[in-house]
């Protein structure tokens, strides 16, 4: 999951090289905030001892993977990224997002019993 997220770090920094200049401090950089924070969270996360702030820290970083989403969907109604390389970084994102919930459930599993 870190390691998919990761790449999506990357991807994400490449592509918003080629945004407008006047979009540096705005959509841009919310952009990088937001798929900073899904990385970030998810290694704090895989770091804390209790379930319950696993699943804290882990909600957090799927809260920036959607907001991350709106984000990269806006960019692309601004034509700042083709819809080729949207529907690229759209599956990358429902997949991150699919490991992300069975990683979650399998964390609510080992804490019943």
């Amino acid at each position: 999951l870190w390691q998919k997220s990761r790449f999506l770090v990357k991807t994400v920094y490449l592509l918003t090289k080629e945004f407008p200049s006047e979009e540096k401090f705005a959509l841009t950089d919310q952009i990088k905030r937001a798929v900073i924070s899904v990385a970030s969270n998810i290694a704090e996360g895989s770091g804390r001892f209790s379930e319950k702030e696993k699943l804290h820290f882990l909600s957090i970083a799927y809260g920036s993977l959607t907001e991350l989403s709106c984000q990269l969907t806006l960019a692309c109604d601004l034509n700042y990224i083709h819809e080729k390389t949207f529907h690229c970084l759209r599956q990358q994102i429902e997949e991150i997002a699919r490991i992300m919930s069975g990683y979650r459930e399998a964390i609510l599993r080992n804490s019943i019993n």
